[in-house]
């Protein structure tokens, strides 16, 4: 069993439906040869594209990931690289930084992407994405940007995260952009209504999903919507005999803009969970099911 690979937009990168997230590489106290096994496990189960990010631990988990890598050059080949920039964290590791703010300016992003580069031996990134929407972004200066790194091979392709509809077109009108990284779960569903895969699906530009197990609070919180959705979530999963896990992952997948799901385990057994949801279809009557419990009520 492996997961898919789908071509992101037309003329955009081939990515893994399922995504390796690694906001939290270093919080699982691993070897830089245990990193590199995770890694290694992932790409024979077809999970071969890596998302992150130049602040995810502190500014430490591209650098972490570069070191694993550096024991298999050869495996670069076979991965697809994703990082964002574009928040300046206060942080010990960035003394300089006092207050927590966006940075979308030229010169702040090609500083940020040639520091991930070197972070993580890298010669080039797939992948690009502006992390968060910033008020005071100058879309031309950041297609600016983006147009340098592309020419000089340090980026093959660029896209956003968190963007709304009309931040997306705004700096989709400067540079093509090829996705939205936005959260999405069978307990967080705005982006079903507020436009943002309305525009992936017109555009044809595949969204990539985060928190796509709603951060843990689907299987540890006993609130009345997890409480609502987990019975749902069982009863088809019962029918399947698959986890949960694995019909909450499916729901987000199954939504016609084609969403890739990030994981945000170092477990090899919830990375496969997450695999073997690309290859079950929910019904409708099932998908609809689960957005009832989600919301409380049925479609009007």
């Amino acid at each position: 069993m492996q997961a898919p690979r789908i071509e992101l937009a037309p003329d955009g990168p081939e990515l893994s439906r399922i995504v390796l997230g690694l906001w939290r590489l270093g919080e699982w106290q691993l070897t830089p040869q245990q990193r590199l096994a995770l890694v290694e496990q992932a790409v024979v189960l077809g999970v071969s594209t890596m998302d992150q990010a130049d602040i995810y631990g502190g500014y430490t988990s591209e650098t972490l990931f570069g070191e694993a890598l550096a024991l298999a050059p050869g495996l670069r080949q076979r991965l697809q690289i994703v990082s964002k920039c574009g928040i300046r964290l206060v942080h010990p590791n960035r003394p300089a930084h006092v207050i927590k703010h966006y940075d979308t300016g030229r010169k702040h992003l090609i500083a940020s992407v040639e520091q991930s580069l070197r972070n993580l031996g890298t010669d080039y990134l797939d992948l690009l994405l502006i992390h968060r929407p910033d008020p005071l972004m100058e879309a031309d200066e950041v297609a600016e940007a983006f147009g340098q790194l592309q020419r000089a091979g340090k980026v093959r392709s660029f896209g956003a995260s968190n963007f709304t509809p009309a931040q997306f077109d705004l700096l989709a009108s400067r540079h093509p952009l090829v996705t939205n990284q936005v959260e999405l779960s069978v307990l967080h569903v705005a982006a079903l209504d507020d436009g943002t895969l309305d525009q992936a699906q017109r555009l044809r530009c595949a969204p990539m999903i985060w928190s796509a197990l709603a951060g843990g609070r689907l299987f540890g919180e006993p609130d009345a919507q997890a409480v609502r959705v987990r019975a749902v979530l069982a009863r088809i999963a019962a029918t399947y005999a698959v986890a949960p896990a694995v019909i909450a992952i499916a729901w987000v997948l199954r939504h016609p803009s084609r969403p890739l799901v990030l994981t945000g385990s170092g477990r090899i057994a919830a990375i496969t969970e997450a695999v073997a949801a690309t290859q079950l279809v929910l019904t409708r009557e099932e998908w609809f099911a689960i957005l009832a419990a989600s919301t409380g009520c049925e479609v009007a």
